[in-house]
C-alpha cells in the first residue's frame, strides 16, 4: 500500500502562486507515476498534471499548461505542483494520486491511479 498526504493548499488572490506537496509513504518503490487531479464544486474531478516516478516525463491539461509545473523529489518521496498565475477557475479540491499497477492506459485517466490522497483546498479569490 501507498499512503499519500497533500499539503500546501490555501487562499490566494488572482495572479498569485501556491505550491502543493504530496508526500508518499509505504511501498513507494512500486510507484510508476504520480498525478494531480482537482474537483470544483458541482463539477467532475479532472486531470491537472502527472509525472513519471523517474521524472523523465510530465503531462499537463491544456487549462494549466504554461502556468503549473509538476516535479518530484524521489529522495523525499514527494511530488510538488507549483501553481502560478492562478485564476478563480482554479478553485477546487486538489488530489494527489499514485499509480502502482503494471501497464499504462494514460496518466491523464483517473482509473490509472490506485492510491489517492485526502485532498487539499485551493481557493483563488477574484
Amino acid at each position: 500500500q501507498v499512503q499519500l498526504v497533500e499539503s500546501g493548499g490555501g487562499l490566494v488572490q488572482t495572479g498569485g502562486s501556491l505550491t502543493l506537496s504530496c508526500a508518499a509513504s509505504g511501498r513507494t518503490f512500486s510507484i510508476n507515476a504520480m498525478g494531480w487531479f482537482r474537483q470544483a464544486p458541482e463539477k467532475e474531478r479532472e486531470f491537472v498534471a502527472a509525472v513519471t516516478w523517474s521524472g523523465t516525463r510530465t503531462y499537463y491539461s491544456n487549462s494549466v499548461k504554461g502556468r503549473f509545473t509538476i516535479s518530484r523529489d524521489n529522495a523525499k518521496n514527494t511530488v510538488y505542483l507549483q501553481m502560478n498565475s492562478l485564476k478563480p477557475e482554479d478553485t477546487a479540491v486538489y488530489y494527489c494520486a499514485a499509480d502502482t499497477r503494471a501497464g499504462t492506459s494514460g496518466f491523464h485517466l483517473q482509473y490509472e491511479y490506485d492510491h489517492w490522497g485526502q485532498g487539499t483546498q485551493v481557493t483563488v479569490s477574484s
